[in-house]
């Protein structure tokens, strides 16, 4: 899966966030720092997300989970 980092120069330095991935966004005082703070943004996204899903069908029955492979 390749996903596509936008970063925007602020005052402040940069924002940058993840296109494919709500959610997925941060801040930094270099171009390097955000590109840092977005590898962690969105890793914590995807984790937080995977949590809410299993918890959400930890009660129901008859659930199948298989690997999906993005070809883009």
């Amino acid at each position: 899966m390749e996903l596509t980092a936008v970063f925007i120069e602020v005052p402040e330095g940069y924002i940058g966030f993840a296109e494919e991935l709500p959610g997925a966004n941060t801040q930094g005082e270099t171009l390097e720092e955000a590109r840092e703070n977005l590898q962690q943004a969105i890793e914590m996204t995807l984790e937080a997300n995977r949590l809410l899903a299993e918890e959400s069908i930890a009660e129901m029955q008859n659930v199948i989970r298989e690997p999906v492979l993005l070809h883009v």
